[in-house]
This record gives C-alpha cells, structure tokens and sequence, in this order.
C-alpha cells in the first residue's frame, strides 16, 4: 500500500447488520488522490442515478486524506453524499481528532449503506467493529451525545461523529458535529446520517501510519507551524 495510507475501506450495512474490510488499492488511492476525490469516485460507482437522498441505497462515505494521522495539522475527514437539500452530489469538510482515530484505526474510508431498524451507533475500535443500540440517546443533542457515547465506552480517548435531533428528524440541512465546536455543516449530511437511523460514530486507533519521508514531513510540519504563528501576530498586531 502507498505510504501514508491505512489500506483499507470500512464497509457497513446497517440494513444488515454485516460488516466488512476491503483493501483500498492502490491505483484507486494515486488516481484520485486524497479523501474527497476517492470518496466522490466510489459514490459515483456505486449510487444510482435516480436514488432517493434519504433512502436504504444512499451511501455515506467518510473519508481521511494522506495527511490524516500524521504530524501535520488541520487534517480532517470529508462526508461524501447525494445531497438531500440539492438531489445532486454533495461533500462536507470538517476537522477535529475523528479522522486521524478512523485512520490509525486502520482504515482510509468508512462506507454506511442501508438503514437500520431501530436506532445505532458504530463503534470502531481498531479491527472490532461493532453496531450498538442508540435507543437512549435518540432524541439527544450533539454535546450530550457525545458524554454519554464516551462514559458508555470508559475512555475519554474516544472520537465522535453524530447527529442531533435535526438529523434524526431529517431536516434536509442537518449538520453532522465532531468534537465541541466543528460541524460538517453543507449539503444535509445530517439528514441522510438521520435517514439511516445512525445516530453516531465513535472511533478510537492504536496503529502507526507510515509516511515516505519522514525529514520531509517533519520539516514540512515545521514550515506551517511557524506560518501559522506568523499570521496569528500578524494579525493580533492590525
């Protein structure tokens, strides 16, 4: 597998309870470069022309870039989807600790299709994948969501994606919340996440992701630290 990458997909059906891990091979992953053009291509291949937003045959694919689970900084993950407030493709961005946890967990790509029965949470932790009962936290918002999804699993370490009533209720612009303060807020994501009767993700990875050149990164991590620091005086100075 290239360097920087997991080397594998995440595949969930939650109208069918199964799980499944598929490798993320290489030609896809240097042809389409990065989370959002992987992700975009993978849709494309595998919602039909036609499908219901909202419906068990939309798919929800989340995706980590090259950078993700390295030393840079600002690396996030993008929600790819069919947009249910557009009914054309549709991607959010959003940064915080979930995506570098999915890809030292093991994987580049998490795909959700179907729709379960009752309300669930996934829960990810490194190769054990499980579909938990979110009954009790249906109906809760974002913050509280995440409490409790933590104090369930005993780890503060544990990341979150999840939606809150807005998204169960399918308001077509629903956003998706990562951390206390970042949202993956365009196109509706909340809504086809809420369709599927998924109420969060939690995710937590103990493996390494191996970079090509790790002077090189190092280095590059250095130049935008100091970067950032200079624009941040800049700016306090005005």
């Amino acid at each position: 597998m290239l360097p920087s990458y997991a080397g594998e997909i995440l595949r969930v059906d939650l109208s069918t309870g199964k799980t499944a891990k598929e490798l993320l091979t290489g030609g896809l992953a240097k042809e389409y470069l990065g989370g959002k053009g992987t992700a975009l291509r993978l849709l494309y291949d595998e919602v039909k022309p036609g499908t219901d937003p909202l419906s068990p045959e939309s798919k929800l694919i989340f995706s980590t870039g090259p950078a993700s689970g390295t030393i840079l900084p600002n690396k996030g993950f993008i929600v790819t989807f069919k947009s249910p407030l557009t009914n054309i493709y549709g991607h959010s961005s959003c940064g915080g600790g979930w995506a570098k946890e999915l890809k030292q967990a093991g994987y580049d790509l998490l795909i959700v299709e179907g729709r379960s029965e009752k309300p669930v949470y996934l829960w990810i932790d490194d190769d054990t994948v499980q579909i938990r009962d979110a009954k009790h936290l249906w109906g809760k918002d974002t913050f509280k969501t995440n409490d409790m999804i933590k104090e369930e699993l005993g780890s503060e370490e544990v990341e979150t994606v999840r939606i809150g009533p807005a998204g169960e209720k399918l308001v077509r612009f629903a956003c998706i919340q990562s951390d206390y303060a970042r949202s993956a807020g365009r196109c509706g994501a909340g809504a086809v996440m809420g369709s599927k009767n998924l109420k969060a993700v939690a995710v937590t990875g103990t493996k390494s992701i191996e970079v090509a050149d790790i002077d090189g990164l190092l280095q590059l991590a250095r130049e935008i630290a100091k970067q950032n620091s200079e624009l941040f005086l800049s700016r306090r100075l005005q």
